[in-house]
């Protein structure tokens, strides 16, 4: 699980700023023991729950090995 100050900072992320997260520390927050190359599915799809706890979104980029939680803007 994320260190509560995740949950802070999600809960107070502004609107069209990132929350970039590299992707061992997802693997471990979200799938522990699922092995990181490539990040496991399990973890990404938990990230993505998480994120909407917090009406973020999130992404995962595997060029990059991190993963990104954002808040949507509808109509820009």
């Amino acid at each position: 699980m994320p260190p509560e100050e995740m949950d802070i900072v999600l809960a107070k992320l502004p609107l069209r700023i990132g929350a970039y997260v590299p992707g061992d520390l997802l693997e471990e927050w979200f799938a522990p023991g699922t092995g990181m190359n490539p990040i496991s599915e399990a973890a990404i799809e938990a990230a993505k729950r998480y994120g909407r706890r917090f009406e973020c979104e999130f992404e995962y980029y595997p060029e990059r090995i991190e993963g990104v939680f954002w808040k949507w803007v509808p109509a820009i």
